[in-house]
């Protein structure tokens, strides 16, 4: 219909006063449909809407925030309902979520579902946090001494202050338990009695605090790669140490495998060897170039980028080649580095602040952070000083609400590979034992970040269809395994 305004055919629920219901105003708003003005929503048939929503829920007549969804519609004859999305993160945005997940849901499951992607507030099209400081991330690694944990602590400490200055009431709020409010909201404003929901990584942490505000909306729950809400924060950072230094060597082996092609070594010791000294080159000659800089600081999370999925084995043997070449001082182009790592974590870095530091306060003292750096080096000698690290939350003012504890009977499948690299295995093993109705899908021997993917496993994609689809969870927890054809050789 062009750019004509397409208002939805959706059923609303009776019109409530304010005094009977103070977010009357919000969750009986109408939804104005429209075009995305995005070739990848456009193309799958999506419409796209501002949900308003308050900035403090305490507050509901003061300010607002918009949050701007998308939709994949279902088959008006066979729908039951809305499956919201998250991406991950904190700070990853989701209106194109749906476009790729549909891939792996049947087509009964398109067909009864309204699709639903969402930038949260502080994200992309939401009302995008900003800071006076364009950090590329907020988690850096802490080098090899005293000095460059300085550094990085004053860069923490400028990084929290350049997000919270300019509007304090509005950083401080853009937070987890108001996204939660937010998708409760989108759930009402589509009058809709239960909230079904898609969430991976961060998101399952997003969800699972939403079953625990709304269980009576909580319908069906999918948390795929999930999070231990208890290691939230510096917890959950600690742990991807040891499981990125076991997914390096795993990787050190496929590249020793290729060394014809990449030079790197012949056997994975001398690979991880090769990458280990690469860091510190890059430490005594740092790379700078278009606003980017490679060094001891920066390498490492650079290469944690990469190490989630075994397909992007020979993206990350390419960053390692670019590099060393760079360093060796051979032709180096830093904008195409950019581009594979942004390409391969999308974050948005203010609003990853704003969310983790916001949700949960974190120790405040850098001599802990210090402490716990140096314990991790000699086990973790690439991924402990960046695990370990000080973060802008360190900075931040004290959160505006207390975490949610999650402990309850919401049914939910948790789909979990036994060697993820951002969320480690023991943390879904966590939140399942927390959420005592749901059934959990264990990925096995599977270095994988998100499972729920075309060609991974057929066990876990006819898991997920049949609990969307028939609302049945397995009726125990079960493990599954993957494509051996799926990563490369």
């Amino acid at each position: 219909m062009g750019g004509a305004v397409i208002f939805g055919a959706v059923g609303y629920p009776p019109q409530a006063s304010a005094q009977d219901e103070p977010l009357a105003r919000f969750t009986h708003q109408s939804l104005r449909w429209k075009p995305c003005a995005d070739r990848d929503l456009d193309g799958a048939g999506a419409q796209c809407a501002e949900v308003t929503v308050p900035l403090d829920y305490d507050h509901p007549d003061g300010r607002t925030l918009t949050v701007a969804i998308s939709r994949i519609p279902a088959d008006p004859a066979r729908r039951r309902g809305i499956l919201l999305s998250n991406p991950g993160g904190p700070g990853g945005q989701g209106l194109k979520m749906m476009v790729g997940i549909r891939a792996g849901l049947s087509e009964e499951v398109r067909d009864r579902y309204d699709l639903i992607g969402m930038d949260p507030r502080g994200i992309g099209r939401s009302d995008r946090v900003t800071c006076a400081l364009p950090l590329p991330t907020m988690i850096f690694s802490a080098g090899f001494d005293l000095l460059g944990y300085a550094r990085d602590t004053a860069l923490a400490g400028a990084l929290a202050a350049s997000c919270v200055a300019p509007d304090p009431e509005r950083a401080r709020r853009i937070t987890t338990r108001n996204t939660a409010r937010d998708m409760d909201v989108i759930r009402s404003a589509f009058g809709e009695p239960d909230l079904n929901y898609f969430g991976t990584s961060y998101g399952t942490y997003l969800g699972a605090v939403y079953t625990q505000m709304f269980p009576e909306h909580s319908g069906r729950m999918v948390f795929d790669s999930a999070i231990d809400p208890r290691r939230y924060g510096p917890g959950m950072f600690a742990d991807m140490g040891p499981v990125n230094e076991a997914a390096l060597d795993d990787w050190a082996g496929w590249a020793a495998r290729h060394d014809g092609e990449y030079h790197f070594g012949a056997t994975a010791f001398e690979v991880r060897a090769f990458v280990e000294r690469l860091i510190r080159q890059a430490a005594a000659h740092p790379l700078v170039g278009a606003g980017y800089l490679v060094d001891e600081h920066t390498l490492p999370p650079m290469l944690l980028t990469l190490l989630p999925n075994p397909r992007l084995n020979p993206d990350l043997a390419r960053v390692v080649r670019m590099i060393a070449d760079g360093l060796d001082g051979l032709p180096f182009d830093m904008d195409r580095l950019k581009s594979r790592i942004t390409a391969a974590a999308p974050l948005d870095t203010p609003a990853m602040a704003a969310i983790l530091c916001g949700d949960k306060a974190a120790p405040r003292d850098p001599a802990w952070y210090y402490r716990n750096v140096e314990a991790a080096r000699a086990s973790q000698p690439v991924f402990g000083a960046m695990a370990n690290n000080i973060t802008a939350c360190a900075f931040w003012p004290d959160p505006v609400e207390a975490p949610t504890e999650v402990g309850n009977a919401v049914p939910a499948l948790i789909l979990q590979a036994d060697r993820d690299t951002r969320t480690a295995y023991p943390e879904g093993v966590a939140l399942h034992r927390d959420l005592t109705g749901s059934r959990l899908i264990t990925l096995a021997d599977t270095r994988i970040h998100g499972t729920f993917r075309v060609g991974l496993s057929a066990c876990v994609i006819d898991a997920v269809n049949t609990y969307l689809a028939e609302g049945i969870l397995p009726a125990t927890d079960t493990t599954c395994t993957s494509d051996p054809n799926y990563a490369p050789g």
